[in-house]
């Protein structure tokens, strides 16, 4: 039968400790605390008092001061730890929290998690090969020894650091160990945290290497446990739901958040927001709830990515000089149609093509599978026909032997537009104007990514009206940019009104423009 027993670090929130405490071992399982040495004494004397009666609750034999990016916190997990594996013989399973973890699941979910897979839950990636570390420094870390916190006192802190790389005293990793690097919450079962702890007593030397590195929280149980355990009993991935903004900052999780969290493939979730009352009580009276079924959908990071980083992707400041080089050519005209509906805008080209005669193509920027001829390899992938944009229209006209040529293109893609509208050749823009249902961007929502099958539907009221935003704004963004030749049909108007702008924009008389404009199935989702 499977028991946990919570390795819980905090430093602050006495309240939220105890009432974590209760909660956690109210359903059977067990606490092990560390409260930093740098908090307030008082607070620890209130939690040791409203804890001391609870069997199920112990805590480490001492408090250290702890630092971020320190041995400090290392050490300090590895105290409650040794306290937890005293004080609690029956527990199965060691689960690292901290004071602003909440679960996001039943004891009853998490329990049953555990016993149907014999394995450790731990990030455990190749330090040297990964791309898990984005910013600052690497290799530092682990060959030159840290004796000052870079926060606090970042001058000595790379003072010490530069002035042993000038004195050539880099230091070799223990050889037997391949260093590896993750999230420091993990969940481990009882032999492995036996074993690690065996390890450390007999290996001094491990743990004087990571006494002096830098933020050895990310790799010191990381690697051990990867040392210890063969692969296949290692799951790389924590039970923990944690997310970081683009600067490195965790996201923190606030009263609207809790279908979100529920809907994750997740136990617990961190960081909860202290003012998030509503969430903390919900969240707190349901891990001893018994027979909840969970909609898993998994799609909060793609959600929150989506939500909180709009307009920051693909921008570029200038054009490369031998993109700004290369034209399409004088006396060529391009034909970019842009609609946030694809298929229209397909079904557009196509007639166009089937009614004039002229080249048409789909949305080549992007979509990977877009039929092009064979252009010597620059047309293989969406990022070389991005890099190569003009040459690569270039080619087509030629290939084709054409001087007029249409092409799809996404509305967000102003950067892409005002490109070719830079060019000395003619350019025009169609917009395409559609209706657009909720039933229709929740499908779009699901086609994208944002959201599944699972996803509730409270999650999904929320991503609906950033998702029209989203469409709303680019087509006012397209319409700012004041371009020349800039025309419009839209599905609420007759053939007759969309005729007129078609045949301006493809330079055709009104009668062929109607043959295209009154196609019936043109708007048809």
């Amino acid at each position: 039968m499977t028991q946990i027993a919570y390795i819980l670090l905090c430093h602050k929130d006495p309240e939220g400790v105890i009432a974590q405490a209760l909660r956690l071992t109210a359903v059977g399982d067990c606490v092990a605390i560390h409260y930093d040495g740098r908090a307030n004494a008082a607070d620890y004397a209130r939690i040791r008092g409203a804890l001391a009666g609870n069997p199920s609750v112990t805590f480490a034999r001492r408090r250290l001061k702890c630092g971020w990016g320190e041995w400090s916190l290392v050490a300090a997990t590895l105290l409650a730890v040794r306290a937890a594996v005293d004080a609690f013989p029956g527990a199965t399973h060691f689960y690292m929290l901290s004071g602003d973890c909440m679960p996001i699941k039943t004891a009853e979910h998490v329990h049953a998690w555990l016993e149907r897979d014999e394995a450790d839950y731990i990030e455990s990636f190749d330090f040297f090969g990964s791309d898990w570390i984005k910013t600052g420094i690497k290799e530092e870390r682990l060959i030159y020894r840290h004796w000052f916190n870079e926060r606090q006192r970042k001058q000595l802190f790379y003072a010490s650091m530069n002035l042993q790389k000038r004195l050539g005293l880099a230091r070799k990793v223990p050889e037997d160990l391949k260093i590896r690097i993750g999230s420091q919450w993990w969940c481990l079962r009882r032999r492995t945290i036996e074993a690690v702890l065996a390890f450390i007593d007999r290996r001094r030397d491990v743990v004087r290497f990571f006494r002096t590195t830098w933020i050895p929280d990310e790799t010191f149980f990381q690697t051990i446990v990867a040392h210890l355990v063969p692969g296949h009993e290692l799951r790389l991935r924590t039970l923990t739901f944690l997310m970081f903004t683009d600067y490195g900052i965790p996201v923190t999780f606030h009263d609207d958040h809790e279908d979100l969290l529920l809907a994750q493939d997740f136990l617990f979730a961190r960081k909860i927001s202290p003012d998030a009352v509503g969430l903390k009580e919900s969240l707190g009276e349901l891990y001893a709830e018994t027979g909840r079924q969970f909609e898993i959908s998994g799609d909060g990071k793609r959600q929150f990515e989506f939500l909180t980083a709009r307009g920051r992707v693909g921008r570029r400041f200038a054009p490369r000089f031998w993109e700004a080089e290369t034209s399409l050519g004088r006396g060529r005209t391009l034909l970019l149609i842009t609609c946030k509906k694809w298929h229209v805008a397909k079904r557009l080209a196509d007639r166009v093509r089937d009614v004039t005669g002229l080249p048409a193509i789909h949305y080549l920027f992007n979509e990977a599978d877009t039929e092009l001829p064979d252009l010597g390899g620059i047309q293989s992938t969406l990022e070389k026909r991005m890099r190569h944009r003009r040459a690569l229209v270039r080619m087509l006209f030629d290939t084709w032997e054409s001087d007029r040529l249409a092409l799809c293109v996404d509305p967000g893609s102003t950067e892409l537009i005002q490109d070719f509208y830079n060019d000395r050749a003619d350019v025009r823009l169609l917009q395409i104007d559609c209706t657009f249902t909720d039933d229709y961007l929740v499908g779009h929502a699901r086609r994208v990514g944002l959201a599944g099958a699972q996803t509730p539907e409270a999650a999904m009221a929320r991503l609906l009206p950033t998702i029209r935003y989203d469409v709303r704004f680019e087509s006012d963004r397209l319409r700012d940019m004041d371009l020349a030749r800039h025309l419009r049909i839209r599905e609420s108007a007759s053939a007759a009104e969309n005729a007129a702008a078609l045949a301006e924009f493809l330079g055709v008389s009104f009668e062929m423009a109607l043959q295209i404009a009154a196609t019936d199935y043109l708007f048809v989702d």
